[in-house]
């Protein structure tokens, strides 16, 4: 079976855009729709008595609506449901494991339904198995539905494949161009060695090298999709700032995070970090190696 296209919602305006973007690529690709609201019964530190009967009803209505929403948007779509007995961010890493791609929504309503608040979001970006897509209301109250697909290719070939095939992808679904974004600093004395100096020298320059570094990365992606139309950018700068630059008109922007784990845990990256924070557009979270 296909693996689904999985949202998470909360009653939220940003959660709600999130159910519409969910729904159109599923719909795009051929997917199903699954809709998943945690809710697990604990009281809260509040003064207020919480009645549990009133807080699963809520919880089924949150549902229903995003149901609705769905069904009115794409009425063939097949799609399943469930309010998840877990806490937030235990139900959308386990979604994650089966999921095509997880779609949250960037902010929340607090600690009983917002598994979409702040540090909630970034832990599940930061240790998904799985894309993750952070959704935003828009100021216009509207998706994007057209624009190029923007990337942001770091490292080598290997490094960025992950990344790449899933911005191909999407940009194949939605016949739209790949704009792939590169971002470069000038080297230290520390940063570079001996033998990369070289390779950049024989290269014709450090703009020179990063240029061939962004075709080589771009090669087998281009043979795979001959359809989808690339642009290639090469800019010096930091990849967030670089990357937010090139953001408005996107429909989508697609980082990477690395899998790996740092002494102090998981994390997202600055890149990934700066995008989610500020980009106008829907972001996708690419896991790779």
């Amino acid at each position: 079976m296909t693996p689904a296209i999985t949202v998470g919602v909360d009653g939220s305006p940003e959660s709600l855009a999130a159910v519409d973007w969910a729904a159109d690529e599923a719909a795009l690709r051929g997917a199903p729709l699954r809709l998943v609201h945690a809710w697990l019964w604990q009281p809260l530190d509040v003064p207020l008595v919480q009645d549990p009967e009133e807080q699963a009803k809520s919880a089924r209505g949150i549902l229903r609506e995003a149901e609705t929403r769905a069904a009115d948007r794409h009425p063939d779509l097949h799609r399943t449901s469930e309010v998840v007995s877990d806490t937030a961010v235990a139900a959308l890493l386990r979604e994650a494991e089966r999921a095509e791609t997880l779609v949250l929504g960037s902010r929340g309503h607090g600690a009983l339904l917002g598994f979409l608040l702040g540090s909630y979001g970034q832990q599940v970006i930061a240790t998904a198995s799985c894309p993750v897509i952070s959704v935003r209301v828009p100021r216009n109250e509207t998706l994007p539905d057209s624009g190029d697909v923007l990337v942001g290719q770091q490292g080598s070939a290997e490094d960025s494949a992950e990344v790449l095939d899933f911005a191909f992808r999407a940009a194949g679904a939605r016949g739209a161009a790949v704009r792939a974004v590169r971002a470069w600093s000038l080297p230290s004395v520390f940063a570079y060695s001996p033998g990369s100096l070289r390779l950049a020298d024989e290269a014709g320059g450090l703009v020179q090298y990063e240029e061939k570094a962004l075709r080589e990365a771009l090669a087998p992606w281009r043979d795979r999709f001959p359809d989808v139309p690339v642009i290639e950018h090469v800019e010096l700068g930091s990849g967030g700032q670089v990357l937010l630059a090139a953001a408005p008109g996107a429909q989508l922007l697609v980082v990477g995070r690395r899998t790996r784990h740092s002494p102090v845990g998981t994390r997202i990256g600055s890149v990934a970090h700066a995008v989610l924070h500020h980009a106008p557009c829907p972001v996708a979270v690419v896991p790779h190696a």
